[in-house]
């Protein structure tokens, strides 16, 4: 089998910036966003004149939310960017749609306030996008947009999407998963190796994500059993903005891997150059974002999304302080008198606080090495590690152990978790093995698929 290069990009949000993107609303929006949103533009026009330069791989893949929120002209526009971007490098480009891709009502920014551009229809997807896979395909659902293309000799990639004109996030349903099946089987029967993508993680990009509705692929478990006991041990998907590689074994003994990479407009952001050496080992290389061309304040492209992320969860303290009416907007809690008066006493305490007197408020002993740094920062790091991958919150470290020792002492209140999809979930262990990496490398790995 000759080896197979390609490069993988998720969740790209690519907003057109003259729909709006200033004044005070925005700034208060983006109070609360992970992503970029005015820097879209230029962050994807960055990648892809990046990409076209690049060498070691002349295809790309595109995990979907393609769009910032469904904007009819940032699907033409960016459908426009991937049909030059085509034309100029001469790679061939398979996306994926996703929720993003497709509103009723989607919005925008200016001096006045939040407005709302033209949305685009689900059936309107493929006018935008049919260029991009959908053209190569030799088998096409319709209804899921959904296809399968031949990316060499060798290799064979399937493209599952769970919107359909009648919703989005859709839980799939037998036909279709029969569609897939058969699919996967004929794969095999025509001697490629079969990988695929989609835009929802299949496994939990890290274990509490489980118990998060909107983190996965609903009843995942039927979607990994007929891919993985059919052939098909490797997924690409996007969604959660996080890097992780996860792998599982199905009862029948059949590896199933998960590869979530960073969105391309936010912290973390990175692409993938993957590597198919055989029917058997996949090696995957993380790279960053290429830097963009916007007024950044001095700071590197990863600086600059760095700051955006802490900004989110730094706002989520701050207006627990300063503005806990807002907050419990945000969190979608009834604000109360009561609430109103409690909030900003926590705010001001976790502000104050130290990782050495939160610890002592809950009865554990911080490690020397840290029990002095100020709690907040502690606190935001801790979030995007998770987002980040390759946590480092382990045994062995002053922030790992300290955090088991918390774990441990609140076991016995909460032993397990309840996950979304109805499993359950040990509390320590779920709790270790999100504040810590203790598996794949979520950047580079080789993967073994059987």
């Amino acid at each position: 089998m000759k080896p197979l290069k390609f490069y993988l990009v998720t969740d790209p949000h690519y907003f057109k910036n003259s729909l709006g993107a200033r004044g005070e609303a925005y700034e208060q929006f983006m109070d609360f966003e992970q992503k970029c949103f005015a820097e879209t533009q230029a962050i994807n026009e960055a990648l892809f004149t990046w990409l076209a330069a690049d060498d070691r791989a002349d295809i790309v893949l595109i995990a979907g939310d393609l769009s910032f929120n469904g904007e009819k002209e940032s699907n033409t526009a960016f459908s426009g960017l991937l049909r030059e971007f085509k034309e100029k490098s001469g790679k061939r480009v398979y996306v994926v749609t996703a929720g993003h891709d497709i509103n009723d009502e989607p919005f925008a920014f200016n001096e006045t306030g939040r407005i709302t551009p033209e949305g685009t229809r689900f059936d309107e997807l493929l006018g935008f996008y049919g260029d991009f896979g959908y053209g190569d395909a030799i088998a096409f659902n319709e209804e899921h947009l959904s296809y399968v293309a031949d990316l060499s000799d060798d290799v064979r990639l399937l493209v599952i999407c769970n919107d359909t004109a009648e919703g989005k996030h859709r839980a799939y349903d037998d036909a279709f998963l029969a569609w897939i099946e058969a699919q996967a089987k004929q794969a095999q029967a025509d001697g490629k190796l079969m990988i695929a993508m989609e835009h929802y993680p299949v496994l939990p990009g890290q274990p509490l994500l489980a118990l998060i509705g909107d983190a996965r692929q609903p009843e995942a478990q039927k979607l990994i059993e007929t891919l993985a006991d059919n052939g098909v041990h490797l997924i690409f998907t996007g969604h959660m903005h996080n890097q992780s590689i996860n792998m599982v074994e199905t009862a029948k003994g059949n590896r199933f891997f998960d590869v979530c990479t960073g969105s391309a407009i936010g912290c973390p952001a990175f692409l993938r150059l993957v590597t198919v050496q055989d029917n058997s080992t996949v090696e995957i290389e993380s790279i960053p974002v290429p830097d963009f061309d916007w007024d950044k304040k001095g700071m590197t492209g990863e600086e600059y999304l760095q700051v955006q992320f802490d900004r989110m969860i730094r706002s989520l303290i701050d207006c627990m302080e300063h503005d806990p009416e807002r907050l419990m907007r945000k969190i979608r809690i009834k604000p109360t008198p009561v609430l109103m008066k409690i909030f900003p006493v926590i705010g001001r305490r976790l502000s104050k606080m130290t990782v050495g007197s939160a610890a002592r408020l809950l009865l554990v002993r911080a490690d020397p090495e840290i029990k002095k740094a100020p709690l907040v920062p502690f606190m935001i790091e801790l979030v995007r590690s998770v987002f980040e991958g390759n946590q480092p919150f382990t045994e062995d470290t002053p922030g790992g152990d300290t955090l088991l020792r918390l774990f441990r002492r609140l076991r016995p209140f909460v032993k397990t978790l309840k996950g979304s999809q109805g499993e359950t979930l040990d509390f320590y262990e779920t709790m270790k093995h999100t504040i810590g990496n203790y598996g794949i490398d979520d950047y580079n790995a080789v993967l073994k698929l059987k």
